[in-house]
């Protein structure tokens, strides 16, 4: 077992790390920027460095300075969380070099399944439903064109690299192709400094749902079931919960088995998401993988009684890990807060907390960095908290997060907490009645 593990993180999920790793009685090191330095990770690790000023580029983005850190504080291992460097295959490969384990898979396995073009090629040669489309990068607007007219209208460009909604654009029609394939191939190449795309059909009211799955160095992949994550604005994941009420069971079924075959087609290692489009006659249709731990994790945690992190590192070390297959535990959601004005389509609200209190009670986890007077700067995602909730089923975790609501209390900024209230007095919502345009149906303003 490690006797040291670097956090190559910030906020909720360097917290979240640093939690399993004092429960497994593993050291931790805190890296922060100038901005972070009254940060809750950096008070709560064994120790702590500051690896450069505010922005990620000059910090948490830049390896030499998190590698340092690392060889002067004699850690064993980095764990990267999510964002940032976690999905970074030179990243990996410069952690090996130096002899430090990445908590992660091997750089070749995040070159094949990070990158969406070539991990859609490689899910269609292992037998996994994709969504037609190109089967690689595409080489230019021409390619993109022709591909388009073969397949129909409406088609997606998608950034090969990255996600979180950056380089991507719905076409409903050719002459709108030319133009949206330049704009998001230069948002692509500023976000992730890769402006390559590919292009796949537009699937229309769908359900975003993906499976989790942690591969082992024996060769073994484990499938922990699926989450639900339709809600997003902006492509980006709002509220998820755990299982789906509305795949059917034969739907589950083949979702978990074609997650393992992918995952196994490239002897993947670590914790991993396939991620799905189904549609509304349960067809589904593989779109990327993940291979990071997700902001979503504790709501498989919650339905599944495990702890994924401690999974991760278990894996990391070489030991097999603690596996049961077990049907689903009640039903569980994940509320994502965020500093954000819901009133001004979601506009960032970065600032002073003035006041602060966490909803707690039975089945209620809250996961969050903040506190009492901490002020959230305006250089990084603007994630806050989130609130986990769990239920003996569906109904009854909708219950208890109304009630989580009425205690969550901050001031001083602006946050999601009352967008989230609305959507749980949503009918549609209520009733499962929902696809990835709910937020833009009810929400947004035009």
């Amino acid at each position: 077992m490690f006797n040291k593990i670097l956090i190559a993180n910030r906020g909720e999920i360097a917290l979240r790390i640093i939690r399993t790793c004092k429960e497994m009685g593993i050291r931790t090191v805190a890296v922060y920027s100038e901005a972070d330095k009254d940060a809750l990770h950096v008070v709560l690790a064994d120790e702590a460095v500051c690896i450069g000023p505010p922005s990620s580029k000059e910090s948490y983005l830049k390896i030499p300075s998190i590698i340092s850190a690392a060889q002067i504080t004699g850690a064993e291992a980095i764990h990267p969380g999510y964002g940032f460097l976690a999905e970074n295959a030179d990243f990996s490969e410069i952690c090996a070099d130096s002899g430090i384990k990445f908590i992660g898979p091997s750089p070749d396995m995040i070159t094949r399944m990070g990158d969406k073009a070539l991990a859609k090629s490689t899910m269609r040669e292992c037998g996994v439903p994709v969504v037609p489309g190109s089967e690689g990068a595409l080489k230019n607007e021409d390619e993109a064109l022709k591909i388009a007219e073969e397949i129909g209208y409406p088609v997606m460009l998608k950034a090969s690299a990255g996600g979180g909604g950056k380089g991507m654009r719905i076409v409903w029609k050719a002459d709108e192709l030319k133009k949206a394939y330049q704009t998001a191939s230069n948002e692509a190449g500023a976000a992730f400094g890769n402006p390559e795309l590919y292009l796949e059909k537009y699937i229309e009211n769908p359900r975003h749902i993906e499976i989790q799955v942690m591969g082992d160095v024996f060769g073994n992949v484990y499938s922990y079931g699926e989450r639900d994550c339709t809600v997003q604005r902006r492509h980006q994941k709002l509220i998820e919960e755990a299982p789906s009420s509305f795949i059917t069971e034969e739907t589950r079924r083949k979702m978990n088995e074609a997650a393992v075959l992918g995952s196994m087609s490239v002897n993947y290692e670590g914790a991993g998401t396939i991620e799905f489009l189904v549609d509304k006659y349960q067809n589904f249709y593989f779109i990327e993988m993940n291979t990071r731990i997700q902001v979503e994790h504790p709501v498989t945690e919650m339905i599944q009684g495990i702890d994924l992190i401690k999974q991760q590192i278990l894996v990391a070390t070489g030991k097999e890990i603690e596996y049961t297959p077990n049907e689903p535990n009640g039903h569980s959601f994940e509320f994502r807060i965020n500093a954000e004005d819901p009133d001004y389509n979601f506009r960032p609200s970065p600032g002073k907390i003035e006041y602060l209190h966490f909803p707690g009670g039975f089945g209620v986890r809250v996961d969050s960095h903040v506190y009492d007077e901490y002020t959230i700067p305006p250089y990084y995602d603007s994630l806050i908290a989130k609130l986990i909730v769990w239920g003996t089923d569906r109904e009854h975790a909708i219950k208890r997060a109304k009630r989580a609501f009425e205690e969550f209390m901050v001031e001083g900024i602006k946050t999601t907490i009352p967008f989230h209230k609305q959507v749980l007095e949503n009918e549609d919502f209520i009733n499962g009645n929902y696809d990835t345009s709910f937020i833009d149906k009810h929400f947004l303003k035009r």
